[in-house]
């Protein structure tokens, strides 16, 4: 029997999922799109090639790329560590690891902005040893960024190392690999796909992120405003066309940035299938 047909019920279940898509996807998405058309092309390049505008887009996929990039890792290493190794509170570990979930972002922005300030507990010991100020910094903004998107990471990999076979490890060492090698060969390959996902949500949620940011980027124009204020700022100043314009165009960035990453997350999946 096929596996579409194992559950009834297909022409209620997609006409909802069509429903769904429309009301809370397409609907929102064209109307943004609809009211950027009131820009003529001039003005829309105008808003765009403004520096303003090109400063807080550079900060903010900068930002995230490199938050991203770090909290894959982290989450890898903590993952690793949480699967494969028993210790004393690991349980009350890995109930820390989602507290970014339940954590308003504003709140989460508050104590970030406490705790890294340059007189801060850890903000302070930083500036010291390393004499970097974190916090009202571009730095500041990475830092929230990583907080955030570190858990989309665990947990994104942590499901498949519990299901990673540990015998084609003890293989590869019995055939003279070293741990390095049993990494790269063996390891790498079947947790890659599952860590770019991970990338992709953490990505995508920094780039969108507001409220646990604000607090501790400092919010200079040119140096450390991201898009999503920028966009707030547009919009008390009742500048709607100019907002949805900027949204516009950050949608579609995310959107070809989010598709370059599941389509070499499929090539990664098929290349391993034919391994």
């Amino acid at each position: 029997m096929p596996q579409s047909h194992i559950l009834p019920g297909f022409r209620p279940a997609i006409s909802l999922t069509l429903f769904y898509l429309a009301l809370i996807v397409l609907i929102p998405l064209s109307a943004m799109v609809l009211k950027t058309f009131q820009l003529s092309w001039d003005q829309f390049l105008a808003i765009l090639t403004s520096p303003r505008v090109i400063a807080s887009f550079r900060v903010t996929f900068g930002s995230a790329l490199l938050a991203a990039s770090v909290a894959g890792v982290l989450g890898f290493i903590i993952a690793w560590t949480l699967v494969r190794y028993s210790f004393f509170g690991k349980r009350m570990f890995d109930a820390l690891i989602d507290l970014p979930f339940a954590l308003p972002t504003a709140v989460a922005g508050i104590v970030l902005a406490t705790i890294y300030q340059p007189s801060g507990l850890i903000g302070g010991w930083i500036m010291a040893v390393f004499g970097v100020q974190v916090a009202y910094k571009p730095l500041g903004i990475v830092f929230a960024m990583v907080f955030i998107g570190l858990p989309f990471v665990v947990r994104t990999i942590e499901p498949v190392l519990q299901e990673f076979d540990t015998a084609m490890e003890e293989a590869a060492a019995s055939l003279g690999a070293n741990r390095w090698q049993t990494f790269v060969e063996v390891i790498l390959p079947n947790i890659l796909p599952a860590a770019l996902t991970g990338f992709a949500l953490a990505f995508a949620r920094s780039v969108g992120e507001y409220g646990s940011i604000i607090f501790i980027a400092g919010n200079m124009p040119y140096i450390s405003e991201i898009v999503p204020l920028l966009i707030i700022t547009k919009l008390e100043q009742y500048d709607y066309a100019g907002a949805t314009a900027i949204g516009l165009v950050m949608l579609l960035l995310s959107f070809v940035l989010l598709l370059l990453i599941n389509l070499l997350q499929g090539w990664l999946r098929r290349r391993g299938g034919q391994l």
